[in-house]
């Protein structure tokens, strides 16, 4: 109760709005109904919303903690509220999204893809890890500065090229188990943004750290490391 009490006195907030698509067509998923709560409260239903022809809800306010915990690393406290989303359509197979995350005074963009309904499927649900500038992760795993290029199948390209899709190992290099996934190429620069920098920072900070990211990633493409 008293987590329900500090984010119901909250003097910040900032805004969700949501997006859902079909996950066979990318087509908008209209009416679709969103029930929002406190992640680990289930119980404590803040808003319902449907969405419109665009598959778009409105952008509402939600609780959030001070700015000043995601611009100041000395700042121990979680900089970021997390919400809960229940997600249904007629047609489609329920979604659940646990740790959506709401900064102060920026808006959030929570993409929901879901599957039609089908005998074999069950319901989906996705638990969004703690950022990495908040949790406890491993060190990456370190890279020689020069590789040798003498390795049979490597492939230099003769230009840089912008993919449309990158393939996305989902584990370590090492980890041959480890599914890949086949990820838009502006989605997948999105998605690491938003989980390695904070939307609150000035914009010419995130802008340099999204060219950093680009920068990485076309290296990848282009070398095929």
């Amino acid at each position: 109760m008293n987590f329900l009490k500090s984010m119901q006195d909250s003097d910040y907030h900032g805004k969700l709005q949501v997006q859902v698509t079909s996950q066979v067509t990318s087509r908008p998923i209209e009416d679709a109904s969103i029930r929002i709560s406190y992640t680990g409260v289930p119980d404590s239903t803040l808003e319902e919303l449907t969405t419109n022809s665009s598959g778009m809800s409105e952008a509402i306010e939600l609780a959030s903690p001070p700015l000043e915990y995601s611009l100041n690393p000395e700042i121990e406290e979680q900089p970021y509220s997390e919400y809960t989303l229940q997600v249904t359509a007629p047609g489609f197979e329920p979604v659940s999204v646990a740790g959506t995350e709401i900064l102060p005074d920026v808006t959030a963009l929570q993409n929901i893809r879901m599957r039609p309904t089908s005998p074999e499927e069950t319901p989906e649900i996705f638990v969004i890890p703690a950022h990495t500038l908040y949790g406890n992760y491993p060190p990456k795993i370190p890279e020689a500065e020069i590789k040798p290029v003498n390795e049979t199948g490597e492939i230099v390209l003769s230009r840089v090229v912008v993919p449309e899709y990158i393939v996305v190992h989902d584990g370590s290099p090492r980890d041959t188990t480890a599914r890949n996934y086949y990820v838009k190429y502006r989605d997948y620069i999105k998605n690491v943004a938003s989980s390695e920098i904070y939307a609150t920072w000035p914009a010419a900070t995130i802008r340099a750290n999204v060219l950093a990211i680009m920068s990485f990633t076309l290296n990848r493409v282009y070398t095929e490391w």
